[in-house]
This record gives structure tokens, sequence and C-alpha cells, in this order.
């Protein structure tokens, strides 16, 4: 008997060396290794590299306020019998007993971040201020999870649509004092005109089942959202939650939603053209600059992520290159706290957007000739007001010129009588 506890202590001993000499390059490996030999491949990580944007350049650091420092290699162990409380740091390396793997699951198309690194990175932009509700979208294996806990979130909701994780969060949820909230719905499908078809969750029925009531547009940030978009149909996505912006619906019926999300650079470039780029200028950037102070937070290889569905390889161009895919790029999307402080108003956002597609529609044709139709005769008057030549195009109109061109239209006692 006494040899095998002394076998025990050895090997405990020796646990919690190599745990101390390995801490500084977790390997996700044992993460994502599947354990099942068939079904659809995963693809792994194969190396991490960060943008010219250093971790040091954040102007605030992760310091936990732990009252002991022996607290900080304790894993969430599963015989802990009281709840964690904010000051338990959990364990969000690979080897962490209660991180689960990485599955393919039919049906579900999600991007997750197992790197704790690149989790305690996201953690940094989305901080300091942790105090305000974060939604966490589909976390998956739940390492960005345990770093905003470990870093002082107050109040984390994550939200789910893979029921093969949901375990591994509730347990997470129950041992915490209601810092986590887990909730299994699919935050793309809020929205009715995505139309997500797994869960018929409502916006309204989220945040009142949450205790979240409806904010007025110029008050404080009352949610502030992290994800990364759909693999596919990422335009498609973002033209809907601009829409629901405008229109103050969805989840905009509860105020000024902050977004963090993470897509491919390819779409965040299209959503901040400008004239000077008429391939990629289109109704899309108009729509995002009017509605949203943007910023490029960082910028992250997609190696670095791994995504359940499908197996993403790269393609051969026509020169048969490999085409290396798209970074994805995390961008901080607020809503403008005087967006609709002039003309625009929920009520008629609906017919900016009309008028945003159609002249974005052929970004050569003249401004003029589509200003002579909706108010006919009256375009060079109109072009005179804004002090722009006759001559420009649609393409070359900035998007603060059109939000100023529609409120012109508001004002007009012949914007009534418009076919627009």
């Amino acid at each position: 008997m006494s040899t095998q506890m002394c076998s025990k202590v050895v090997v405990l001993a020796l646990r919690s060396v190599c745990c101390h000499t390995h801490s500084s390059r977790p390997c996700i490996r044992a993460v994502l290794a599947p354990k099942v030999p068939s079904g659809p491949c995963v693809l792994m990580p194969q190396r991490r590299a960060y943008s010219s944007d250093a971790r040091s350049s954040v102007p605030w650091s992760l310091e936990r306020t732990s009252p002991s420092s022996t607290l900080t290699q304790r894993n969430l162990s599963a015989l802990q019998s009281r709840p964690v409380s904010r000051y338990d740091f959990l364990d969000v390396s690979a080897d962490a007993e209660n991180v689960p793997q990485v599955k393919p699951t039919n049906g579900v198309r999600n991007t997750y971040i197992v790197d704790p690194a690149l989790a305690e990175l996201v953690t940094q932009h989305l901080g300091p201020d942790l105090e305000t509700a974060i939604f966490e979208c589909n976390p998956g294996p739940g390492v960005l999870t345990r770093t905003l806990l470990n870093a002082g979130a107050q109040r984390l909701v994550a939200l789910e649509n893979d029921k093969y994780y949901l375990p591994y969060l509730q347990e997470l949820e129950g041992r915490l004092d209601g810092q986590l909230e887990v909730v299994n719905c699919n935050f793309w499908g809020l929205n009715p005109l995505i139309g997500g078809n797994m869960l018929k969750t409502s916006a309204d029925k989220l945040f009142t089942d949450l205790g979240i009531s409806k904010a007025n547009w110029t008050d404080d940030i009352p949610v502030k959202v992290f994800s990364i978009l759909p693999q596919v149909r990422e335009r498609a996505a973002l033209l809907k939650l601009v829409y629901s912006l405008f229109e103050r619906t969805s989840v905009y019926r509860y105020g000024r939603i902050e977004l963090f999300l993470f897509m491919s650079e390819s779409e965040y470039l299209k959503m901040m053209a400008g004239p000077a780029d008429l391939f990629r200028y289109t109704n899309l950037s108009v729509l995002c600059q009017m509605a949203f102070d943007v910023k490029l937070l960082h910028k992250e290889p997609w190696e670095s992520f791994v995504r359940s569905k499908p197996c993403l390889t790269p393609k051969k161009t026509c020169n048969h290159k490999l085409q290396v895919p798209d970074p994805l790029c995390l961008v901080h999307l607020s809503p403008r706290a005087d967006l609709f402080s002039s003309g625009l108003n929920p009520d008629n956002a609906s017919t900016l957007f009309v008028m945003v597609k159609q002249v974005m529609a052929v970004r050569k044709a003249k401004l003029i000739n589509k200003l002579n139709q909706w108010f006919p005769d009256d375009g060079s008057k109109l072009l005179s007001e804004m002090g722009m030549p006759e001559d420009i195009m649609t393409g070359h109109v900035f998007p603060d010129e059109y939000l100023r061109l529609f409120e012109m239209f508001e004002k007009s006692s012949k914007f009534k009588d418009s076919w627009l």
C-alpha cells in the first residue's frame, strides 16, 4: 500500500514538472486529433504566425487578481465540489481534462479557436472593459471561453449551436458562480432575414430570457458579440446584419450591439473599399461605412483555426499554382451613435437601401441621370447643393455623401411623390 502511494506521489510530481516546463508552448494536437478513424476530415493548424500588430501593442495586459500565485496552474478538476469563483484559474491548454476534442459534426459548419495564444489576443481586444455582457458565438471546445473567464469577464453568454459541445460548456457553467450562461442557439439564425434552419430562437426570446432590456440608441453599449463569420455567404450575412441595424430589428432592438468579427481578408477589403477602388466598392461598402465605425484589430493566418466542416484545401489557380486561402481579419464594428440623429430613421431605412442598391448597381454611370429619374430636372440643383460636379459617377461618391444626399431627399417635398 505504501509503495503504491509513493509511486503516485512520484507520478504527480513528474506531471507537475512537465506541466511547468512546457507551459510556454502548449501543444494543441491532443485537442485536434479526432478519436474516430472515419468521417469528414478536420483541417489542422500547421503553424502560428502573427501579423505586425504584436500583443505588446495592446495598451493593457492580462494580469489576474488571484489572491495566491499557487492558483495559476490549477486545473478545473472533476473532484471539486464547490463552485468555481472568479479567482480560480481555468486551464485552457490542450491537455486540460475538461477541454473537449474538436469533432466534425454533420450539418454544422463552424470555425473554432483552439490556440490559447490566439484566445488571449482576442481577449485583450475585447477588454479592458469586461463588465459589459459578452456573447461568444459557437465557442466549441471553449478555449476562448476559459480565457475570458480568467481575464475577469463578469457575464459571458456562450451561444452554441452544436449539441456536441453543450455538455462540456454546461459542466463548466455549473462550476461557476454565475459568470457563464450557456444557450443552445445560432446567433446568425436569430435574424429572421438570415433564416437559420436549425433553431427558431428569436432575438426577443433570447434577450428576454437573459434579462436584457431594450436601450436607447445613444445609450452605452449593452452587449459585445464575438463571432467568426459563417464560412459560406459571408457577404449575405453582413448585408442582412446591416439591414437589421438600419431598421432596428433583431438584436439591434436592444441598442448599439458591438461586434468583434473574424472575417476573410477579401471580405474586409470589400467592406472598407472606397471610390478609388471601383472593383471592390459596392453597396455593402457604402452601407457598412455608413452604419459602423470600423477598425481592423488583427490579421491571423487561416491555419491557426480549426473548421468542423468542410475540409478546406488550397485551390489551384489558372497558372496551376496553389492559392493560399485568405487570412482572417479580426474587425471591430461599433454602430455609430449619431446614425439616426438627422433624417434617417428605422421607418425610411428601407428606402435608403433601395437608393444605394440602385446607384451602386452600375458604378460608372452618371449620378445626375439617377437623380433626374427620382426628381425630374432637379438633378443639377441637388448636385450643386452637395458641391459635386455634374459629371460625377455613382462609384465616385463617398458613403457619407450618399447619406447626406438621402437626408436632402427626406427634406424635399417632391420626394414623397418620387417612385423611389
